[in-house]
């Protein structure tokens, strides 16, 4: 039961915060720029964020979707320590753990 909770879980994280890294809401642009990433990096971000939801929810890709996912957290959590953004550790930490009970899970 936890397994597939915490997939879906995972799932509906990634694919939301997908949306709206793709969607790029004022608050998102904000960041990226302030990051100095490109104007198009939260589209980026947001297409791989999506498509490691999409391979997640695929049993069959399951595993490549969860090493993308901890690949795109991972980046995140080095571009905010970097720039000492730390209100931004704690989403990040709950991607973290969702990742962790689904692998450990599975």
């Amino acid at each position: 039961m936890v397994h597939v909770l915490s997939i879906w879980l995972l799932v509906a994280a990634f694919a939301g915060a997908g949306l709206v890294n793709a969607i790029g809401t004022s608050g998102t642009r904000t960041d990226f720029a302030r990051w100095c990433y490109p104007r198009w990096w939260g589209i980026v971000t947001g297409g791989l964020e999506i498509l490691s939801a999409v391979l997640i929810a695929l049993p069959v890709s399951r595993i490549v979707g969860m090493a993308l996912g901890a690949a795109i957290i991972a980046a995140a959590f080095f571009t905010v320590l970097r720039h000492r953004d730390y209100a931004h550790l704690a989403p990040l930490s709950v991607f973290v753990t969702l990742i962790a009970l689904a692998v450990i899970a599975s």
